[in-house]
């Protein structure tokens, strides 16, 4: 009698896995068919598949979610910052990025053409208020603050972009904040700010009376926030702003993530909603801000695995409403990444230019994009050489 054709196509096997959205950690199987998550259990000894690969000793996550990174510059004066997804996200096991800002109302076409459709990698958006986008870098003219056109773009847009963006506002009034509220009220979705304060514009005030609960504060450990009194307490006003429903958001880059500002609010309990990078090209070089370098940080100033990688997948996805990803449910696109947590000696260094030393790293072993194996460190999925015979491409 022929053997049955194997159920599945890819499993992963004895693999820890941490996956908040569904309760997961520990060991546990993986299945994959036709792309999609098709089943998780630890009792899938008997199933068949036309590849298996032991991941044994090794955790397992959904693909990882950045929200707050940078792919398009409006082929203006952020285009030198751009990044390709693909060479971005796989090798450190993100699938889904968000790029945040890069376009405005009036070019967004060119993010969509050139960058959501061409590469693997999955690509979301935060449109920024600003009609033109990152295309002049610093988002400074009230005059292209238009809430309704912005809006409208994101309406006719689902699947696209997932909120608005505010940032790099340097006039002394709250008008950019207040225009990217109205356009996240008018299109149903979150705004993301980055932006300094000021003598006219407090901080207190825009985390308490401009943002609203699920809009996102990124870049919340830089320097110059003055929410660490001298004291080094977290000032009263961030744990209001945390239970009335503001999103903390790492967003490290070349500046804003400092160990001297992490460090003692971790210890106090006041850790981030979401992780994210604020990745750009220059990043990437130093301070090395990538998902898996940016969540080693925090692991060495004391946050749990299991939390991070929840601050990773579930919870963003959750902010931007999308619950179809961060997650390994069964019907759900096979967005995988597979980590090794080295134990030792490692050096990190922020973005105010100093080093800590940590115990932890951890690092991506292969990427999983609707169920394709798109990155795969050190081989694992792949015949040894030895079992091949005639010299041709194995499968």
């Amino acid at each position: 009698m022929p053997e049955s054709a194997p159920k599945y196509d890819l499993i992963l096997r004895g693999g820890w896995v941490i996956d908040p959205a569904n309760g997961h950690d520990g060991v546990m199987d993986i299945a994959i068919a036709g792309g999609k998550i098709a089943a998780v259990d630890s009792r899938l000894a008997g199933a068949s598949a036309k590849k298996e690969v032991d991941v044994s000793g090794l955790h397992v996550t959904p693909g990882l979610i950045d929200l707050h990174a940078h792919f398009y510059g409006g082929g203006g004066g952020f285009k030198d910052f751009e990044m390709n997804p693909d060479m971005y996200g796989l090798p450190n096991g993100t699938t889904t990025v968000v790029d945040a800002g890069g376009a405005g109302w009036t070019n967004y076409g060119g993010f969509i053409d050139k960058v959501v459709h061409a590469f693997r990698v999955r690509v979301l958006g935060l449109l920024n208020i600003c009609a033109n986008g990152m295309y002049t870098h610093h988002e400074n003219d009230p005059k292209s603050l238009m809430p309704e056109d912005c809006a409208r773009t994101i309406r006719e847009n689902p699947g696209v972009f997932v909120g608005v963006k505010t940032a790099h506002y340097m006039q002394p009034d709250y008008a950019s904040v207040d225009a990217a509220v109205k356009a996240g009220d008018l299109a149903g979705v979150p705004v993301m700010m980055d932006s300094w304060p000021s003598e006219v514009r407090q901080y207190p005030d825009m985390i308490l009376k401009h943002l609203r609960p699920g809009d996102i504060h990124t870049h919340f450990y830089a320097q110059q926030f003055p929410w660490l009194g001298p004291d080094r307490k977290v000032a009263a006003y961030m744990w209001q702003a945390r239970k009335r429903g503001v999103i903390f958001d790492v967003g490290h880059g070349g500046g804003s993530f400092w160990f001297r500002i992490a460090a003692p609010a971790i210890e106090q309990g006041f850790g981030p909603d979401t992780i994210s990078t604020d990745a750009h090209s220059t990043s990437l070089y130093m301070p090395r801000a990538t998902m898996p370098v940016t969540i080693s940080k925090l692991l060495c100033l004391g946050m749990p695995l299991q939390e991070a990688i929840d601050r990773s997948t579930r919870v963003p996805a959750k902010v931007i409403g999308r619950s179809d990803i961060g997650t390994l449910s069964v019907g759900a696109e096979a967005d995988v990444a597979v980590f090794e947590l080295e134990r030792g000696k490692f050096g990190y260094v922020d973005s105010g230019g100093a080093r800590m030393d940590g115990d932890s790293r951890l690092s991506c072993m292969m990427t999983l994009r609707a169920g394709a194996v798109l990155y795969d460190r050190e081989g694992l999925t792949r015949p040894d050489y030895r079992t091949l015979g005639d010299y041709k491409r194995a499968d």
